[in-house]
């Protein structure tokens, strides 16, 4: 007890002055873990303090599970492949690429959004399902594109000048959210509180930008904002999300586009690689070599070249990362694990690809990945040993 009363009193000295509404229970939870390095950064909002909460997680080679496949007889085939392979994680939809929860929450606030479609019947059953086969458990949620919540609340996204909702130009259309909102904040961290109390590991957020092309159309639009940036709005969200749910013993992750480690930030669409990568314990690059155009690190066609493409993106992140120092998140790249037939010049993706792909990173030092199938058809007999240093 003298210990940690000792602890406090520093902890409180440090941080109090200049994080006035630092609360007791996170104060406690910093004093507990102050034989650890606290990671302090100055950002526009003040001084963040980053401490990963899940110190002994594994290295993570995971897997992305739509919630059709969590929830139906396809995780038996995944699981499967956990058991027989070096993969060990899978990253489950809890909240979809329409804006749907994917199961029921029980939680009266979200409940009564009408944003509940529970594809997994059963999530209790699923989460014991992956700890039986000792799976790394990790919730996507998808954040601002969401099309059922900005059809439900159109003051939550972005109106066309004659009042109609605005939507991307696919068939059907998608929505945003606007990340200028606290009320969008806080609807999709408690989502996550909720995936955190079932027993998630980590939360994975994706889609945290504006829609593409914002940047042509955001004098148009009739929504709500300030006077931030839109690179600001959405790093603040980040840092939020992490202050609202490391207490919960949860690790924070965020996808974000893998050229944004190799160009300045995308002020368009308001992503930061560095900023976001300074409040989160994982950044997690969408470096799928299909992604990359003609001339991107050497290559005539980026696609039929896995091996030169993720080896200069993680190059390139690495670069992007390195002054953050003890802040530098952990690098788990997303790679490619499908086919991208309409690319001029494409290669068939199968074990050789996958496996150069992970030959790139043990090049640059990462360890940890996950793999992208939208079918969540994965290859077989992959040497996933290769990443290991």
């Amino acid at each position: 007890m003298e210990v940690l009363l000792a602890s406090l009193l520093l902890v409180w000295g440090n941080l109090t002055a200049s994080q006035p509404d630092l609360t007791m229970e996170q104060l406690v939870q910093a004093a507990e873990e102050s034989t650890h390095p606290i990671v302090e950064g100055t950002q526009s909002t003040g001084t963040f303090v980053k401490k990963d909460p899940q110190k002994d997680s594994p290295k993570v080679k995971g897997v992305y599970a739509t919630a059709h496949s969590a929830g139906g007889a396809r995780m038996e085939t995944l699981l499967k492949l956990m058991d027989e392979t070096e993969l060990n994680s899978i990253v489950v939809d809890i909240k979809d690429d329409w804006g749907y929860i994917t199961y029921n929450t029980n939680n009266p606030e979200l409940e009564a959004m009408g944003t509940t479609q529970p594809i997994i019947k059963d999530l209790p059953k699923l989460m014991e399902r992956m700890k039986e086969h000792d799976v790394y458990p990790i919730a996507r949620v998808v954040v601002f594109k969401d099309t059922v919540l900005a059809k439900k609340r159109p003051e939550l996204s972005y109106l066309n000048p004659d009042g109609s909702l605005w939507g991307n130009s696919k068939n059907p259309p998608d929505s945003f959210v606007n990340p200028y909102m606290k009320e969008v904040w806080d609807y999709n961290i408690n989502v996550a509180k909720e995936a955190a109390k079932a027993g998630f590991k980590e939360i994975q957020f994706d889609y945290v930008r504006f829609p593409e092309g914002f940047e042509k159309r955001a004098d148009v639009l009739n929504y709500t904002k300030d006077d931030r940036s839109r690179v600001d709005a959405v790093a603040e969200f980040v840092r939020y999300a992490h202050e609202q749910l490391s207490p919960l013993g949860v690790r924070i992750s965020v996808d974000i586009f893998g050229y944004a480690a190799s160009v300045p930030a995308a002020e368009g669409i308001g992503q930061d690689f560095e900023k976001i990568s300074s409040f989160v314990d994982v950044i997690c690059p969408m470096v799928y070599p299909s992604h990359y155009t003609t001339g991107w690190f050497g290559s005539k066609v980026p696609d039929a070249a896995p091996f030169a493409t993720i080896h200069g993106s993680m190059l390139d992140t690495h670069k992007k990362l390195d002054p953050l120092g003890d802040a530098k998140p952990v690098i788990r790249p997303w790679l490619q694990d499908f086919t991208a037939s309409w690319i001029p010049g494409y290669i068939r993706y199968g074990k050789h690809e996958i496996e150069e792909q992970l030959r790139g990173l043990k090049e640059t030092g990462v360890e940890e990945f996950l793999l992208w199938n939208a079918g969540n058809n994965y290859t077989g007999d992959v040497d996933y040993k290769i990443v290991e240093q």
